[in-house]
């Protein structure tokens, strides 16, 4: 990857290489790990005291929220393929991945719950969504590939190089788009013929096994399975893939691989597996108890641990006066995507690519978590945080990353992750978990 980036390049397969890469840190190998698992103490959640904080109860958008959903959906509008009805996952630049296309479903329904999509334009992205679907590639006959062209469908690398025996699944992308696939089918149970016809074809069976989510990766013209997740995302999946009947009981609850560390004064989640050992970056971040709240509802574990990631980052800001909303992000320059976190690979506030570096230097302000964490808990702190990113609204291109923190300057790179989630807060801020029908 060259060491300098050009704003007007930022379509480029350098970007999109560096930023759809999300399960290959988050994976570990069978060779030992497990085992050393085994031998490891856990640290309990702590059920006989509430939770720091207690999510907002549904109310009518205000006007500046509804922009906002207003802009989000601008991004779907500006990068859906004509070809697949998928969306990009970066603006511009034509692959994706399961996660971000789950990401599109979900954003999808919550837009139109929210009244920007009329059902015409809806059932008609649906069912292009899903024709696609029926013909996807996939690797060893088995699962999705981790990259499709959304032009072609054909499956890729992260380069968006053809890649016809595929680089291997992703059982965290795969359980985002299983999340989509029951989201939509419990609001409009029309279309669960078709989408259990697509699942028809896919050997689910083969990324849940003993407990624990499985990915694959090729490579050497070889197939190998590693587990897959790390506290958070790994508890996210695995609410996924139990609704469709998969075998995580391992992997469903954190209580297993969790650890507690004090970070700007709160005690804070992490992960027991330590990066030296497993081979594998531990961030503790936002994201995936943002779409576990929008999405199902946070059950008790889960908002006890997602009141102590918030918690930290408000510290912080009354430590430091920094505004602090981390969460992974694709970032417009070098190395493309970076895991902001409250913990990570033994170091608060650690920020970390996929290869365990730190750079600490390219901290954002996440827009998604801004809005999301405001969706969430509706604090004076959050509302900080929307205030702060809340000029960053483009109506034409939607909504950019963040904010580097080092400078003030715009994280400027559009993806369907952040509007995608945005728009997931703000239905969760109007109706409540997407899973609820109201």
């Amino acid at each position: 990857m060259p060491a300098t980036f050009n704003l007007s390049d930022y379509r480029s397969s350098i970007l999109f290489a560096g930023g759809l890469v999300l399960a290959a840190g988050l994976a570990m190998s069978l060779d030992g790990g497990l085992r050393l698992l085994a031998l490891s103490g856990a640290t309990k959640v702590d059920y006989a005291s509430e939770g720091l904080f207690t999510p907002a109860a549904p109310r009518a958008l205000s006007d500046a929220e509804r922009e906002r959903a207003v802009v989000a959906w601008a991004y779907i509008e500006q990068n859906t393929r004509a070809e697949t009805g998928w969306v990009d996952s970066v603006a511009g630049f034509p692959s994706t991945t399961l996660w971000d296309q789950g990401s599109y479903l979900l954003g999808l329904v919550a837009a139109r719950q929210l009244g920007l999509v009329e059902d015409g334009d809806f059932d008609d992205r649906v069912r292009r969504m899903l024709d696609s679907f029926a013909r996807l590639p996939l690797h060893d006959d088995k699962l999705p590939n981790k990259v499709y062209d959304t032009r072609t469908l054909a499956m890729v690398d992260y380069a968006n190089r053809p890649a016809p025996e595929g680089v291997g699944w992703s059982a965290l992308d795969i359980a985002r788009m299983l999340t989509a696939f029951r989201v939509l089918e419990r609001h409009m149970p029309q279309y669960g013929g078709e989408i259990r016809d697509v699942l028809s074809t896919w050997d689910l069976a083969s990324m849940a096994q003993n407990g624990e989510l499985y990915g694959a990766e090729r490579a050497d013209g070889e197939t190998r399975l590693v587990q897959e997740g790390r506290m958070g995302y790994e508890q996210y999946a695995a609410r996924a893939a139990a609704m469709w009947g998969l075998d995580v009981v391992q992997a469903i609850s954190a209580e297993r691989v969790l650890d507690w560390h004090t970070v700007s004064g709160v005690d804070v989640p992490v992960d027991l597996r330590e990066h030296t050992a497993f081979q594998a970056i531990t961030p503790t971040l936002s994201e995936p108890y943002l779409l576990q709240a929008f999405e199902f509802g946070l059950d008790s574990e889960a908002l006890r641990l997602a009141g102590r990631v918030y918690a930290a980052q408000e510290q912080r800001y009354r430590s430091t006066g920094l505004l602090t909303a981390v969460s992974e992000d694709h970032i417009d320059r070098a190395p493309h995507f970076l895991y902001s976190s409250v913990f990570a690979n033994g170091k608060a506030w650690n920020v970390v690519a996929e290869d365990g570096e730190a750079h600490t230097d390219l901290r954002t302000l996440s827009l998604k978590a801004s809005i999301g964490w405001d969706a969430l808990f509706d604090t004076a702190y959050s509302e900080a945080l929307v205030t702060a990113v809340d000029p960053l609204a483009d109506p034409e291109r939607g909504w950019p990353a963040g904010i580097y923190e080092a400078d003030g300057a715009v994280n400027d790179v559009y993806t369907l992750n952040t509007n995608a989630i945005v728009l997931e807060a703000l239905h969760f801020t109007a109706r409540g978990p997407l899973w609820n029908v109201r």
